[in-house]
């Protein structure tokens, strides 16, 4: 006798990452989702993965659609499998496979389908050490101080406890951390700055995902304990007094 079994549905979440050069700071993009469930609340972009394509293909989907990028895949990485059974706000369960994307350029923004707003939100530190995350309409933290357990209770409660829609706020913070805990051995991360970037904007990177300021990050040890990742490529344009920055080209980095 054939038993029915209740298949889960799959989505594939994309944290897409990119750094503004007039600004120096690394972003990440946030859409305001137009539909129900969680409509006009904040959220990484996601879809649902098609019957004839990979999961690869999905997270590659998501950037065309976004935001009109057509990327190699080597700029998108997989983070993680969220398979939580608290996750699901719906009757049907559904599971998450999460991807990283590190643009090359900040693009302007478009809301695609299912969107009313797009925007780039800039990666800082509160005063609690935490990740913070800013736009122009919203701000906030990740504390680092919930456990997954505590979180799914949470969101299984009351759904709109956080700030932004289903578990996106536990799926970034993962980002993060997979980020950080990657920089000394495959800092992908490093995509963000483009084909020739400065020492400087590195230490930049480094530095929010390490949660302390650039000042901490002498620049001399750093080009010494990190010339693996990049090499120097010569002198950038000097526009100005002072001696001109090092131009660096990021390396081709091997999967771990």
């Amino acid at each position: 006798m054939r038993t029915n079994i209740d298949q889960p549905e799959i989505t594939i979440a994309n944290i897409i990452w990119c750094f503004d050069r007039e600004k120096q700071t690394v972003n990440v993009l946030l859409i305001k989702r137009a539909d129900f469930p969680y409509e006009n609340y904040w959220s990484l972009p996601e879809t649902y993965l098609r019957e004839k394509e990979s999961a690869d293909q999905a997270a590659l989907r998501l950037v065309s659609e976004k935001i009109g990028l057509e990327l190699p895949g080597s700029y998108t990485e997989q983070l993680a499998t969220f398979t939580n059974p608290l996750r699901s706000v719906a009757k049907k369960r559904q599971i998450s496979l999460a991807y990283m994307t590190f643009l090359p350029d900040m693009p302007v923004l478009n809301p695609g389908a299912g969107a009313v707003a797009a925007e780039w939100f800039r990666l800082g530190v509160d005063s609690q050490h935490d990740y913070l995350f800013t736009g122009e309409q919203l701000s906030f933290a990740l504390s680092k101080l919930q456990s997954e357990h505590n979180f799914y209770q949470t969101l299984r409660t009351n759904h709109h406890f956080g700030h932004l829609a289903f578990d996106h706020e536990w799926l970034l913070q993962a980002a993060c951390q997979r980020i950080k805990n990657k920089l000394d051995y495959q800092p992908n991360v490093l995509h963000i700055l483009g084909d020739t970037f400065t020492l400087k904007s590195v230490r930049i990177v480094y530095a929010v995902f390490l949660k302390i300021s650039v000042a901490d990050i002498n620049n001399s040890n750093f080009r010494k304990t990190h010339q693996q990742f990049f090499e120097d490529i010569g002198l950038a344009e000097n526009h100005g007094p002072g001696r001109p920055a090092h131009l660096y080209r990021l390396k081709k980095l091997e999967n771990r």
